[in-house]
């Protein structure tokens, strides 16, 4: 099986790379600015998914029975500020990447947001009514529109992505224990949740889902939690004192884009599929390791 991967340099499209090349599909994956490292046995090609003749001869080229839709623009209030941008990638570049699967006539997958919800009650299930806050939900939601629309089509919505990739991608946990490590004082949200999800194990359950060809929506993430809480937990994980981890609201920063209050997904239909996310601390305790073993640093004693 051929699978195209858009948006490879990202963190979940590195994994998912890795992921799919491990299982034995012939993988062709894409980059915008520059084929990231480590990774063998991946034909890389340059693509822009904003240039819908772009799209469609790289889809030619590759021959792909399935298309994983990883690139989005991700810079939540970038996408505020410039919403042309998201626009043009996150609902054109998903548009052209939807009609090139339909006349390849190969499976799309295309990776969604949790920040399609408002963030009024949390726990949301795939049949919930999609009202996003700010424009980097909506341009995703016009995305999952577009996607839909492609024969048998898969719309994984996911949330709070974290992980260590070659590709130097930042998110949250990145941050967090780099500033741990270093001695400094993480803030985190007390009163923003949503379903941090470890992009590693994401990557390998959407394989899975490929393969056993789940069409539609389904939410494939870990359980609700705040970022403090996540915070905490790697703190604890690392050994240093959680009063370095200091709870902040969300009121007390003036962001250019609102952040839903609880965005967390409702993930039983992945868990009756098989699909389920390990528990927080195991994943978190995962993802510490992989971070100090590939910079070689020892935890840090308590006190």
């Amino acid at each position: 099986m051929r699978v195209l991967i858009t948006g490879g340099s990202g963190l979940l499209g590195w994994w998912l790379t890795r992921s799919f090349v491990k299982a034995g599909y012939h993988v062709v994956s894409t980059f915008n600015t520059s084929e990231p490292p480590g990774l063998e046995g991946v034909e890389w090609k340059r693509l822009d998914i904003t240039r819908p003749e772009q799209v469609s001869r790289i889809v030619s080229e590759s021959k792909p029975d399935i298309i994983i839709h990883s690139a989005a623009y991700t810079d939540v209030d970038g996408c505020e500020i410039d919403r042309k941008k998201a626009l043009e990638v996150n609902y054109y570049g998903t548009l052209w990447v939807s009609r090139a699967t339909a006349s390849r006539g190969a499976r799309l997958v295309y990776i969604s947001t949790d920040y399609v919800f408002d963030g009024l009650k949390g726990e949301y299930r795939e049949g919930d009514e999609p009202n996003p806050i700010n424009y980097y939900g909506l341009s995703k939601l016009l995305g999952e529109a577009a996607s839909l629309a492609s024969k048998d089509s898969l719309v994984v919505r996911v949330s709070g992505l974290y992980g260590y990739s070659p590709t130097g991608k930042r998110n949250f946990a990145i941050n967090a224990v780099e500033k741990l490590l270093s001695g400094g004082v993480v803030k985190a949200f007390h009163d923003q949740f949503l379903s941090p999800t470890y992009v590693p194990e994401l990557s390998d359950l959407i394989v899975k889902a490929v393969d056993m060809q789940a069409k539609g929506l389904i939410h494939i993430a870990g359980d609700r939690l705040s970022r403090y809480q996540q915070a905490l937990m790697i703190a604890d994980v690392l050994g240093v004192p959680r009063d370095r981890v200091k709870p902040v609201s969300m009121r007390e920063l003036n962001l250019p884009a609102k952040r839903p209050r609880d965005s967390s997904l409702n993930t039983s239909r992945a868990r009756s599929l098989g699909l389920a996310h390990k528990p927080h601390e195991e994943a978190v305790r995962e993802f510490v390791r992989h971070y100090l073993s590939v910079k070689r640093r020892r935890v840090p004693s308590m006190g």
